[in-house]
C-alpha cells in the first residue's frame, strides 16, 4: 500500500483550512491542520510533511517568519495563501524561499493541481549529463548534471564548484540547475518564473535577475561554460563544444 503524502495546512481561518483538508483528503493526501505560526514550527519536526500551505496573515509568529525559520533547515515545498495580490508581496515571498503562491479566493481544484505540480518538480526526472568529470564520481548519485568544475545535485541540493561544496538556497540551485540541464536553450524571465517558481506571474520579473546574480557571485564561468544574458530576452546556461 502506498504511504500517503502528508501536506500541513497553516491557516488561522478554521473553515478555510478545513475545506482545504477536505479537498486533500478526497485526493488522498494525509493532512495536519494547525493555526498558528508557532505552533506551525513546533509541530513540523514531528509531522514531517512533504508539502506546507502558509497562510501570511497569522497571529504571533506572521507566514513569512514561519518560512523564514523552516528555509533555515529543511526545503520542504511551501505555497504560501494569502488575500494579499500586490507585486510585492509575491517576489518577498518567493524570496523566503516560498515554492508557489495562491491568491485567496481559490478555485478548490486550482489548488489541487497546484500542490500535484510543486510535489512533482521536488521529485524531478533524471537529467543525463552533458559531460563527465571523473573528480565527481562519488557525487554522481540521483538527479544531476556535470560540467567542467560544476556539479550540480539536485536530488541532494548540493552544489561543487572546483572541488569545493558551494551554499545555495534552494531557488538558486534550482534555477541553475534548470539551466544548466538545458544547454543553449533561451528562456525568458516569465519562463525561469514559470518553471522555477510555479506560477502565472504578472507585473515585476525581477526576482528572476535578482537570483541570476546572486548565482554568479558564487558560480564564475569557465571557458566551455558561462550564465549568459540575452539580451532583451532572459538567460540561457551558454556551452561551448570542444
Amino acid at each position: 500500500m502506498a504511504v500517503k503524502q502528508k501536506i500541513m495546512i497553516v491557516d488561522d481561518d478554521s473553515s478555510i483550512a478545513e475545506l482545504i483538508s477536505l479537498y486533500l483528503v478526497k485526493e488522498c493526501f494525509d493532512t495536519l491542520i494547525v493555526e498558528d505560526g508557532e505552533e506551525a514550527l513546533d509541530k513540523f519536526s514531528s509531522y514531517e510533511p512533504n508539502l506546507i500551505l502558509l497562510d501570511l496573515m497569522l497571529p504571533g509568529i506572521d507566514g513569512y517568519e514561519v518560512c523564514r525559520e523552516i528555509r533555515k533547515n529543511s526545503k520542504v515545498p511551501i505555497i504560501m495563501l494569502s488575500a494579499k495580490g500586490e507585486v510585492f508581496d509575491k517576489v518577498l515571498g518567493l524570496e523566503l524561499g516560498a515554492d508557489d503562491y495562491i491568491i485567496k479566493p481559490f478555485d478548490s481544484k486550482e489548488l489541487v493541481a497546484r500542490v500535484k505540480a510543486v510535489l512533482r518538480r521536488f521529485t524531478p526526472a533524471v537529467v543525463v549529463a552533458p559531460k563527465e568529470d571523473e573528480s565527481f564520481l562519488n557525487e554522481k548519485q540521483g538527479d544531476y548534471v556535470i560540467y567542467d568544475d560544476l556539479l550540480i545535485n539536485q536530488t541532494n541540493y548540493s552544489v561543487t564548484y572546483q572541488g569545493k561544496q558551494v551554499e545555495m538556497p534552494p531557488k538558486e540551485l534550482e534555477l541553475l540547475y534548470f539551466l544548466a540541464s538545458h544547454p543553449n536553450q533561451v528562456f525568458t524571465r516569465e519562463q525561469l518564473l514559470d518553471h522555477i517558481w510555479g506560477y502565472e506571474y504578472i507585473g515585476d520579473t525581477r526576482t528572476v535577475d535578482v537570483h541570476v546574480k546572486r548565482v554568479r557571485e558564487k558560480i564564475k564561468d569557465r571557458a566551455n561554460w558561462s550564465i549568459a544574458t540575452v539580451w532583451g530576452i532572459g538567460y540561457k546556461f551558454e556551452v561551448k563544444r570542444t
